[in-house]
């Protein structure tokens, strides 16, 4: 068939605007976002905007919200969501926080974040929150009505008369009238974020950090103790949000939980954010608390805390049952609704009018993907991956059909899998092997092996991976433990960290569950894989396992199918079901990289 040469045509083979853009960063929860159909799980988003005005009403004092979904789901498309329509309302201080580089310090970056978060521009063009929130301040306590843009322009004729005592003076009169601060400084670096030459380094001692002496002299600030810094960035970061919950609700969401960190008491990145909601649900004065993480971590790791129950009572406080509010997965409908939306911006941008709204699309061929059952995630990279004009695509995949009656079978059936160790092991192997001569993660691999054992060492460790890294050979020896017995584990891991009786070079532990407490071997021994053999724990989820599950299910009936083993080699490799997934990716990877 010829090509078109239409303008639309050649638009669409010039630009893809699904193309990257299937993951939410955290640049566009605070700027522009992706285009978004509020109507797709609108009940979460819901939940968050009823606790706002609950609050703001003062029916309720703290509302803690947790939202559980798989990978892809659209847990950070809905928390922009949120994000975007609370910052249109102006009456609300938005802290989020997705990433956490040291879990033993958890406060301390708490502080650092709702700092940065303060940062960003609220309601006002050009204007920090920081600045929204001193602007509040004066008005209060000086009875006026002034924007904080006209409070920054006369700012600096303030200190040119009066020099520091401008803000001193302030900082007196706030005090005054707000007898629960006990820490004058922080109402006066709120007010020095107002000064063009003083706010960055009023907002860098704002989030914990130290003045230089002449700075921190003139501006009256003292710097704080490195010693007592955990401590102290915890109460200050209340102060903050009580002092703004005066006029604003905090909501305060914590995204990205779903990592096998752990701190020095043995705490996953879950436990621990956990643990500090519960604490400053119990002692701010306002606020919604919002989590987002996959349901295993929720069941795993949360439920599995010390005093789970009054963890969970907090996290979910307006929650039927104490259970997580779920997002759900795209019906026919949302899919038509999320692609048009996101074409119809594309199309205006680019000023053209394609022949129908869902071009190069047919809405029949929408709505059967919608009958899958997709995750936002995997129906925008369809689109990616699909975008191109009609005479331009390939016929699919003759393996195709098949991987997606399996993804649907597995969508109501995974649960029977999720413990048979062996059913995972063979998928991991089975995509793996597709992987041989190719690097990924900086590991060229070589072959996939099985581990030579005694019969008292047989099954605990399942196979090894071989290849090179960095010009040296490395043998990553996988275990997959999935048993919840204490004992058990603690046998596979007391293998897993023998390096030089099983010929490996780094160990892996894939498993979804935490480890109890009173598995104290099995928790000795895991310390010892992490922190002196320079191992990993691999989080198994069920997002990633569920594709290698799929296509295996295939691979084992692929005679019924009418189909041959390179063929499905070849679908593996041309979908890169493999390459792309980031449990295998994980297992690869160096974690002290």
């Amino acid at each position: 068939m010829t090509k078109s040469q239409s303008p639309i045509a050649e638009l669409i083979r010039s630009k893809n605007p699904f193309a990257g853009n299937n993951i939410v960063t955290p640049s566009q929860i605070w700027g522009k976002s992706f285009p978004d159909v509020p109507s797709i799980n609108a009940h979460a988003s819901d939940a968050v905007f009823e606790a706002v005005n609950q609050i703001a009403q003062k029916q309720r004092q703290t509302v803690g919200i947790t939202i559980t979904a798989e990978k892809g789901l659209g847990k950070s498309h809905l928390i922009s969501r949120i994000r975007h329509c609370l910052q249109a309302e102006s009456s609300t201080l938005f802290v989020y926080i997705s990433k956490y580089d040291n879990l033993n310090q958890i406060k301390y970056q708490f502080l650092q974040t709702t700092a940065s978060s303060l940062r960003a521009f609220g309601s006002f063009p050009g204007v920090m929150q920081w600045q929204e929130l001193a602007a509040a301040l004066i008005n209060q306590v000086k009875h006026w009505n002034y924007t904080p843009q006209q409070y920054i322009d006369i700012f600096p004729s303030w200190l040119n008369k009066h020099s520091h005592k401008a803000v001193d003076n302030l900082t007196n009169l706030v005090l005054q009238a707000k007898h629960y601060i006990n820490n004058p400084y922080l109402v006066k670096a709120v007010l020095w974020t107002l000064s063009t030459e003083y706010a960055i380094y009023a907002t860098h001692w704002l989030s914990g950090m130290e003045l230089n002496q002449d700075k921190a002299e003139f501006m009256g600030l003292t710097n704080p103790k490195t010693e007592d810094r955990e401590t102290e960035s915890l109460t200050t970061v209340r102060q903050i949000l009580d002092i703004t919950s005066d006029y604003k609700v905090p909501v305060i969401c914590f995204d990205e939980l779903d990592t096998i960190d752990i701190d020095d008491n043995g705490f996953t990145t879950a436990q621990v954010v956990g643990n500090l909601a519960k604490d400053l649900y119990n002692n701010i004065k306002a606020g919604v608390l919002l989590l987002a993480m996959y349901p295993e971590t929720w069941r795993d790791q949360v439920r599995s805390l010390p005093q789970a129950e009054a963890v969970m009572d907090r996290l979910v406080s307006e929650q039927a049952n104490r259970q997580p509010l779920t997002l759900n997965y795209l019906n026919s409908d949302e899919v038509v609704a999320i692609v048009s939306q996101w074409l119809q911006e594309f199309y205006q941008e680019n000023q053209q009018t394609p022949p129908h709204p869902l071009y190069p699309y047919e809405e029949s061929q929408l709505k059967g993907l919608g009958k899958h059952r997709p995750t936002v995630r995997s129906l925008l990279k369809w689109c990616a991956d699909n975008f191109q004009p009609p005479e331009d695509r390939p016929e699919p995949h003759p393996v195709e059909h098949a991987y997606k009656q399996k993804l649907v079978y597995l969508h109501k059936n995974l649960k029977k899998y999720w413990t048979n160790k062996t059913v995972i092991v063979e998928a991991l192997k089975l995509n793996f092997a597709t992987l041989v001569g190719e690097t990924v993660e900086g590991v060229r691999l070589t072959e996939i092996a099985e581990i030579q054992a005694s019969r008292a060492d047989q099954g605990y460790i399942d196979f090894k991976i071989i290849g090179e890294e960095n010009g040296q050979t490395v043998k990553i020896g996988v275990a997959v433990i999935q048993e919840s017995r204490g004992k058990g584990i603690g046998a596979a891991l007391n293998r897993l960290i023998n390096y030089q009786k099983f010929d490996i070079t780094r160990g892996c532990l894939v498993r979804s569950d935490g480890i109890s407490a009173t598995a104290r071997r099995a928790r000795k021994s895991v310390h010892e894989l992490l922190r002196n053999k320079g191992g990993e724990w691999v989080l198994l989820r069920e997002a990633d396992l569920q594709p290698l599950l799929a296509i295996l299910l295939v691979n084992n009936t692929y005679q019924q199918h009418g189909l041959s083993q390179e063929q499905i080699r070849d679908f593996i490799v041309t979908k890169k079901l493999a390459i792309e997934n980031h449990l295998l990716r994980d297992i690869l990877s160096d974690s002290s990289h």
